[in-house]
């Protein structure tokens, strides 16, 4: 069976009820964003990444320079069946800032919304959440798609980066609380 047919399977019925939110968390490069598209795809559910959030040297536990904003823009009023708006990060202008893009990004109320990114099943919204997905892949692989996307000149964030959220894994206990684990690589 396809992750997303296990996904939808998990799920039940995506009308019966309250809105909805599908956590799909792992490290960095191990396929997340992919099984979020295909997810998305399936259902018409849109996608909000974590990367719109989060910069290179922001994965603290507490989540205090971003995490609230995540939650305030986003899944506060998507559980609470409201449209809402979101501001993205800018990668490109401020690639090491917490910089703002301009524009928010539309967010529609609905039955589902598919959460995606490092740490999108911490603690502290594992409860809210309808489902956590664990997305796993050997760590060489995870650094060599993240190169192919980011090109070489950016090998020493990466680095960085896997170990920061090696420790905040640990220290969370994320991949213990997943309802279903989905290995790529």
């Amino acid at each position: 069976m396809r992750p997303v047919d296990e996904i939808l399977a998990a799920l039940g019925p995506l009308d019966a009820g309250a809105p909805g939110i599908v956590g799909i968390d792992g490290p960095a490069g191990s396929g997340k964003s992919t099984l979020a598209a295909q997810l998305a795809a399936e259902t018409g559910a849109p996608v909000v990444g974590v990367d719109e959030f989060v910069g290179w040297t922001d994965l603290d536990p507490s989540g205090t320079t971003w995490w609230p904003r995540l939650l305030r823009e986003v899944v506060e009023p998507f559980l609470a069946g409201r449209d809402s708006a979101y501001r993205r990060r800018d990668w490109y202008g401020d690639p090491e800032g917490l910089g703002l893009l301009p524009e928010p990004v539309p967010l529609p109320a609905g039955p589902l919304l598919v959460l995606e990114g490092v740490s999108v099943t911490r603690r502290a919204i594992a409860g809210r959440l309808a489902l956590r997905v664990w997305v796993e892949a050997p760590r060489a692989v995870r650094l060599a798609r993240g190169l192919a996307r980011d090109g070489e000149a950016e090998r020493g964030h990466w680095a960085r980066w896997q170990e920061l959220e090696d420790a905040f894994f640990a220290a969370d206990g994320t991949p213990a609380r997943a309802d279903l684990v989905v290995t790529t690589g």
